[in-house]
Parts: C-alpha cells; sequence; structure tokens
C-alpha cells in the first residue's frame, strides 16, 4: 500500500529516487528521464515542476507539469496517482497544450481533468509505443544528414507543415510562431534534427525530440507530398535509426497514432516492435 495519497513537488534531493523510478522503463520514461539528466529534479533547474506520489524514497509515480503534461507510473499505482496528480492539475488550472504519456497513466489522469479541463480538440487514445535497439532491417537513405544551422530556414517550412498535419492546428498561432521557431533550432544545433534537403527543398525530415542515456525518442516523421509512396520515409528512417544509436542512445523509440496503418507498416519494416502503448490529449 502507498505510504502517501498525496502528490508533492520534488526537488533536488528527490533525483536518485526519481532516476530508480524511470529506470523500470527507460523506453516510455524516455522524455522525463532526458530532461532530468540535463537539469535534475528542482523545479528551478527543470523548468517546471515535477510531482511526485509516493512515501519517502520509494517513489510510484511522477508527473511533469510542463508545457506538456506527462506522467510515468508503475503499474499498479496508476489509478492512485492519477487522483493525486489531478487533484493539483485542477488547483493549478491547466497550462499544458498537451497530456501526453505511457496509455496506462494518461488515461485515469484525463478520465479526473475532463470534466475541468475539457472538451479536448483531440484524443487519441492509443498510439503503440515502439523501439528498435539494433541496427534497422532496411538500408538507410545516405542523404539524411543532421540539417545544419545555416538550414533552418529551409527545414521551417517542412516542419511547420508536418506539425500541421499531425496535430491540427498550425503552431504559428501561438506567437506568432516565436516558441515553436526556437525549438526547432535548438534541435538543430543539437544535432536531433536529421533531413534530405535536395535542392533547397525538404524530402524529408525528422527529429530525435528527446534524449536520455539509455533510450532516445524520434519525433515529427515527415515526407514532402510529392515524394509519399516511394519507401522514402522509411529508407529515411532508417538513416535516423543508425545516426541515433550511434551518436545519441542504444534504444531508439517512437510512438504513432494507432490508424496510421501506414507508418505503422514502415516502421515495422525499419525493425521497431511494439514495446508499450502512449496516449495523448490535445488542447
Amino acid at each position: 500500500m502507498l505510504r502517501t495519497s498525496a502528490a508533492r513537488v520534488l526537488d533536488e534531493g528527490d533525483e536518485s529516487a526519481v532516476h530508480r523510478l524511470l529506470s523500470t522503463d527507460p523506453v516510455a520514461s524516455c522524455v522525463i528521464a532526458g530532461r532530468v539528466e540535463t537539469s535534475g529534479t528542482g523545479p528551478a533547474s527543470l523548468g517546471a515542476p515535477l510531482w511526485g506520489f509516493g512515501g519517502g524514497g520509494d517513489l510510484k509515480a511522477i508527473c511533469l507539469a510542463g508545457a506538456n503534461l506527462i506522467p510515468f507510473a508503475v503499474p499498479g499505482a496508476e489509478a492512485a496517482a492519477a487522483a493525486a496528480f489531478a487533484e493539483r492539475a485542477r488547483r493549478a488550472g491547466r497550462r499544458c497544450s498537451t497530456i501526453v504519456g505511457p496509455a496506462g497513466a494518461v488515461a485515469p489522469l484525463w478520465d479526473l481533468l475532463s470534466s475541468h479541463w475539457g472538451p479536448a480538440r483531440d484524443h487519441r487514445p492509443r498510439q503503440p509505443l515502439m523501439a528498435i535497439d539494433g541496427p534497422p532491417a532496411v538500408p538507410a537513405e545516405p542523404r539524411v544528414r543532421p540539417v545544419r544551422p545555416a538550414e533552418l530556414e529551409t527545414l521551417l517550412p517542412a516542419a511547420v507543415a508536418m506539425f500541421t498535419e499531425e496535430v491540427g492546428v498550425s503552431p504559428l498561432r501561438v506567437d506568432g510562431g516565436a516558441g515553436y521557431r526556437a525549438r526547432v533550432a535548438e534541435l538543430v544545433r543539437a544535432g536531433q534534427s536529421l533531413a534530405w534537403i535536395e535542392r533547397d527543398e525538404v524530402v524529408f525530415k525528422a527529429e530525435i525530440g528527446a534524449v536520455s542515456r539509455a533510450a532516445c525518442q524520434v519525433q515529427g516523421v515527415w515526407v514532402a507530398p510529392a515524394y509519399r509512396g516511394r519507401g522514402i520515409g522509411t529508407a529515411g528512417t532508417a538513416a535516423v535509426v543508425e545516426y541515433a544509436r550511434t551518436v545519441l542512445a542504444p534504444v531508439v523509440s517512437l510512438y504513432v497514432n494507432d490508424f496510421n496503418t501506414s507508418a505503422r507498416a514502415a516502421y515495422h519494416r525499419v525493425g521497431f516492435r511494439e514495446v508499450g502503448q502512449y496516449a495523448s490529449v490535445l488542447f
């Protein structure tokens, strides 16, 4: 039985307990783990509060309450943790654009928050989480490479098109797109944005949006409409896997909408296997 029913804001003294919790599923927890490994668990350095559920050094769940609300819990603790996190979230008010994370943690949290924060613009309850820990099973596209900082203006229209297709709204609607542009530029500087650029046109692009020591997460896979249906997405993703496993982390993951059968088939061809389920609630 859990020793507390309330969530609390974690601080620097909780970092070891957070690492132990995240290590129970390095792929599912990759996004939070990458942030914690870089910035620790103090709210000031992390840039957002990290809520914890569980007594003392035995955390059963955490939730990063930033631009995205990201819960993570050990199996069996999801419902109790959701109740504690929902109470804090209701008091704080909605400040996030998305609730996203392992489906077992997101579902009960959204059940409790939907009457307060709803209706959502979109709810995607089943998004297979896929991972690969070896070389890709298909040849990689050799023209996919890290984007150079000087190519940011070439990349941005493709990034905006991908975001708009995937999320259903333009990233330019908030602050004129300044925040989104800064995020894309940050990934380029970090060597986490890859593309095939031909004559100043982006044919294929993807980002490694989250990186921890154990795993990384690919996001924003996109093929220009004129080039679709030629296997470019498959070969391009294989190139991203090769790069990420060599440069960033030994396990490469991503999550995909369950209704996107063509993308799921392409990732299976690359060698990804399903290792869990994610869920997203978009506002």
